[in-house]
């Protein structure tokens, strides 16, 4: 048993609100929602997981909960100073220097100098700077599909949960799921226009259309099931 483990057990004892405590690596407590999710509806302790525009290995993640528990998957981030502390930090994961499109090729990626608001769409970037915001760099990023990306890397089996903030290019990413065929069970989708602050609507009702329900919503992100699975 290693020290930390030690230390964690007393303290569970001796303090007993620490033995409740959880922890959320996500902005407004994502991560805890669809933990819950997995493990009451799903019955999946160990769900597996593709998080588009990772980020950071832990800090705004809705997919660290879930590497810390064990759980493996998939993180796709594009910027490639970021995607440097996703690859030391979250080594038994398969980590892709690489962004999501329609179709295979090299995009330009605006670097922001708020590396939360990072794109592949123009427009939003050209919206940041009237915002205040600087474009710090255009950057040439290879592209692959999301079904390239499953195939190769999940053997063309779509993992539990899909987790996407690609800052303008998220309903063009879930457009390209095939639905009747393989699919998330869970997905978590930033809805808020950050640049307008109004929810895009468009996104929970194609997500509807496609046979998922809206069962949470933190304001920035918005939590899908599938229909099935909360019907157990």
């Amino acid at each position: 048993m290693s020290l930390i483990h030690k230390i964690n057990r007393f303290l569970s004892k001796t303090v007993p609100w620490i033995a409740h405590k959880h922890t959320s690596y996500s902005q407004c407590g994502e991560d805890l929602i669809i933990k819950f999710l997995f493990k009451n509806y799903l019955n999946i302790e160990k769900p597996s997981y593709i998080d588009i525009g990772a980020h950071l290995p832990f800090r705004y993640s809705n997919t660290a909960i879930f590497y810390g528990s064990g759980s493996r998957g998939i993180n796709i981030e594009p910027d490639p100073f970021l995607f440097g502390k996703i690859q030391k930090y979250r080594k038994k994961d398969i980590n892709l220097n690489i962004g999501i499109a329609d179709k295979q090729g090299v995009l330009d990626f605006y670097v922001i100098n708020n590396r939360t608001l990072n794109t592949f769409s123009e427009k939003e970037a050209k919206s940041y700077e009237k915002q205040g915001y600087r474009i710090k760099e255009i950057k040439q990023i290879k592209v692959e599909t999301l079904g390239y990306v499953i195939q190769r890397y999940s053997n063309n089996i779509f993992p539990d949960f899909l987790s996407v903030d690609a800052e303008g290019i998220d309903e063009m990413i879930l457009k390209s799921i095939d639905y009747s065929l393989n699919y998330p069970k869970v997905i978590c989708v930033e809805t808020l226009d950050f640049s307008t602050q109004v929810h895009r609507t468009e996104i929970c009702d194609l997500l509807e259309s496609k046979g998922y329900i809206k069962y949470a919503n933190t304001h920035i992100n918005s939590i899908m099931v599938r229909k099935e699975f909360l019907s157990l």
